[in-house]
């Protein structure tokens, strides 16, 4: 079988779990056998770390497949799958990280799967380097939505750097296809929402300041808007730990969701964590794409399985984004091509991300 195996190399672009991320749920959908080596070769640890090795395990698990390498640390796995199959499935990586990373390699392959699946996601639902559970419910979800699939997040309880001990629920039916999605068109932004939290020894009044010093930062580029950022204490019971943030999202007339958050720790003032947040979205904004930079690669791999051209507007090309295309194109059929949008001011860095699909069909169905 190893004359076969598709060779991935897991130190080059981006250079970290990522790649593993993508080529696994690929190797998984088309039945690829799969050599990874160099495993994160761009990071300071090298090698799988607990919610890489966790992820691995539950794609393993989800497709009945074979997996060798697979420990801390390893910085060579292979990789054997068999067929998807739905149920409930337990990822947990036992230290805070994100529950959004293992969400993100096992929601594509559940898709395909033969039944529904229920996935019980645990470790860190607000990790820094990852999106937070907020950011995949508010804007993750109804954008991903768009590709003909709906799905539902249950957050259990929440779990902070260092110990973790968050858990979410996510529930999928499998489908026959994706739909491509087309979102080329920002118009204007309509609202701006959002929340800021804290949760176990933390007083409320930090989740005020965060949310004030953000509208203040906000209001000096966008007057007229109404802006209503919610101070939140998370309850005790649905979370562990002590940990505070934000989340800001902009909505627009057609639809789009664009973000801005932030995480708060030790020694880092709470106005500083609202206004970094704030400034990542208003940099979002600044761009004129319908997407933020944390959604640009997460959109990639749904381009590449869906049926049909899908075209997306967004800013600069993240290296995330251009890492993905480079393993979703060599893993499956789907041909991408990244054009500067020239309809915009010249001063704005617009992009059109179109993809042709490869129309991945679920024979379990």
């Amino acid at each position: 079988m190893d004359g076969d195996r598709v060779e991935i190399d897991g130190g080059i672009m981006e250079g970290g779990g990522q790649i593993l991320r993508v080529s696994t749920a690929l190797s998984c959908l088309l039945g690829l056998p799969l050599r990874v080596r160099r495993i994160r070769a761009g990071r300071s640890q090298p090698g799988l770390r607990p919610q890489h090795l966790s992820g691995l395990e539950m794609i393993r698990d989800l497709c009945d497949g074979k997996l060798n390498g697979g420990e801390i640390g390893s910085t060579e796995i292979t990789f054997t799958p068999g067929k998807i199959k739905g149920g409930t499935h337990i990822a947990d990586t036992k230290t805070a990280g994100s529950v959004c990373l293992l969400m993100q390699v096992a929601m594509p392959c559940v898709l395909f799967a033969a039944s529904p699946s229920e996935l019980h996601l645990k470790g860190g639902t607000n990790a820094e380097m990852a999106p937070q559970i907020d950011y995949t419910v508010m804007v993750f979800k109804p954008i991903i939505e768009k590709f003909n699939f709906t799905f539902s997040c249950d957050i259990k309880r929440r779990g902070y750097y260092p110990q973790g001990g968050g858990e979410v629920v996510v529930q999928m039916s499998p489908v026959k296809e994706l739909s491509p999605i087309n979102l080329t068109e920002r118009g204007t932004v309509t609202k701006i929402y959002g929340r800021a939290f804290v949760a176990g020894a933390l007083p409320i009044k930090l989740a005020k300041d965060m949310s004030a010093a953000a509208v203040r930062c906000i209001r000096r580029e966008i007057r007229d808007l109404y802006i209503n950022i919610q101070p939140v204490r998370e309850p005790d019971d649905k979370a562990v730990g002590t940990g505070s943030g934000i989340i800001i999202v902009a909505e627009t007339s057609t639809g789009c969701l664009l973000a801005g958050s932030s995480l708060g720790k030790r020694g880092k003032n709470a106005d500083k964590v609202g206004i970094e947040a704030a400034e990542m979205l208003l940099q979002n904004l600044k761009h004129g794409g319908t997407v933020d930079d944390s959604l640009q690669d997460q959109l990639i791999i749904f381009m590449a399985l869906a049926k049909g051209v899908s075209r997306v507007k967004s800013g600069p090309i993240t290296l995330h984004t251009q890492t993905a295309i480079h393993f979703a194109e060599q893993l499956t059929k789907a041909k991408f091509t990244v054009t500067k949008s020239e309809e915009e001011d010249p001063g704005n860095d617009t992009y059109i991300i179109e993809c042709q699909g490869m129309g991945m069909t679920n024979s379990n169905l």
